[in-house]
């Protein structure tokens, strides 16, 4: 009992340490406005939600590419593509409820036919009736789920290291470890190390080098948006996509599967399992590089992307 106590009490001691150093309050949006807002940035109410969007590029364009974030992240992963892709294309990007500036659903709803009809709406609201559209991960899944809802809407699919079918990961993010664990989970909404963010990004690489600080910077203060860290792990313990199958099996539309051949996360494997069920599809496998290969290596996904629109 003696031992038990000690150890009651070191755990106990450890525990008011860490909530000592890194206990962590939101950031007021203005400030994070200031900081994550561009000339491109607008917003607009959506289900209750005021949801930032980008609308770049080319503006004649009448049929855009709308590009869908994963979880944790926020439009902000698709910069450096669009950098590249805005001088032919109409781009939409958006941060998904839970994540970035849009913030949490006020139902505290994140089930793949929320963000579907999110997606349909928000679309709507901004007189988009028609669009190619990709997602990367979380993303991915949301952009097949909607092309499944409504194919007449989707004239081509891009999926990025997309979720959707069972999988073993090799490594997952520490924080969706936290955020699916009993007591700790609740932790995470007040205590929330810088590290955390900087090693679960560094897990979605293939070449960990390549996460900056100004990167871990972005994920790590978008987290402290208020709720989001809530929503978070409300996100993490929805259940996962029903009928996936029968969903992915009936999707005729031209598709693109775009992979990182290292992905730690979502298997390569997976993509293979989305070219043997889609019927009208194109696989591109890219070398060194993990679960976010359009923030990796930009260059060579925007090379493959281009090369699928043509």
């Amino acid at each position: 009992m003696k031992v038990l106590r000690f150890i009651g009490v070191g755990i106990l001691v450890l525990v008011l340490v860490i909530c000592t150093f890194h206990w962590k309050n939101d950031i007021p949006m203005d400030e994070l406005k200031a900081k994550y807002t561009s000339s491109t940035s607008a917003f607009v109410e959506v289900m209750n939600m005021n949801v930032h969007y980008r609308d770049e590029g080319n503006p004649k364009d009448t049929i855009p590419l709308v590009l869908i974030h994963g979880t944790g992240a926020s439009l902000h992963t698709w910069e450096a593509s669009i950098d590249v892709l805005k001088d032919s294309l109409r781009i939409i990007t958006l941060d998904l409820p839970a994540y970035g500036l849009t913030g949490p659903n006020p139902d505290r709803i994140y089930s793949q036919e929320f963000y579907v009809q999110f997606i349909n709406e928000f679309l709507t609201s901004i007189k988009v009736d028609q669009c190619i559209i990709g997602g990367n991960s979380l993303g991915g899944a949301i952009a097949w789920n909607y092309t499944y809802q409504y194919p007449e809407k989707v004239k081509k699919l891009i999926l990025i290291d997309a979720a959707g079918y069972p999988m073993v990961s090799e490594s997952k993010p520490i924080a969706f470890t936290i955020a699916q664990t009993p007591v700790l989970k609740h932790l995470l909404n007040y205590v929330t190390p810088k590290f955390l963010a900087a090693k679960s990004v560094m897990n979605v690489y293939d070449d960990p080098t390549k996460v900056t600080e100004k990167v871990v910077d972005r994920y790590f203060e978008l987290f402290l948006r208020e709720g989001n860290r809530q929503a978070f792990i409300d996100r993490m313990n929805f259940s996962e996509y029903p009928d996936y199958l029968k969903k992915i099996r009936s999707i005729k539309v031209p598709t693109m599967i775009l992979w990182g051949e290292n992905d730690k996360l979502i298997p390569v494997a997976n993509a293979y399992k989305f070219q043997k069920d889609l019927p009208n599809d194109t696989l591109v496998i890219l070398k060194k590089t993990g679960h976010v290969p359009m923030e990796e290596d930009p260059e060579r996904s925007v090379a493959a992307i281009r090369k699928f629109l043509k």
